[in-house]
């Protein structure tokens, strides 16, 4: 269950690349933040699974309001002519680098209690 959301990130990403639609680039802002906070949701759905508090319906709710809010940040900032989606980037890819730093430091406990032998028994 823990790289369900991994496996369904990379099926996604597989899709794409088969579909090969071309995207305008007046969008390309807003397609680029959607993309960074679906990642950011995707590594927070994989932290929840490590931590045992993965909760189905808040990582799909999280998904695809997050994706939205960020899309619809990057859509006003661009009416107002302010680059307002850099707000989001910054939020997100903060995120993104927390969430993958605990996700890396679970891995690594995993590994170092493996390895490490078990006392001996008197």
């Amino acid at each position: 269950m823990i790289w369900l959301p991994v496996l369904g990130l990379l099926v996604g990403v597989a899709v794409g690349y088969v579909a090969n639609v071309h995207i305008p680039v007046m969008y390309s802002s807003y397609l680029s933040i959607a993309i960074l906070a679906a990642i950011d949701t995707v590594m927070g759905g994989v932290r929840a699974s490590l931590e045992r508090s993965f909760d189905s319906t808040v990582f799909l709710s999280g998904f695809f309001f997050n994706t939205l809010v960020a899309a619809l940040l990057a859509y006003i900032g661009n009416q107002l002519g302010v680059d307002l989606y850099l707000a989001a980037v910054v939020a997100f890819g903060v995120r993104l680098f927390q969430n993958i730093a605990v996700i890396r430091r679970h891995v690594f406990a995993k590994s170092s209690r493996r390895k490490r032998p078990a006392p001996p028994v008197a």
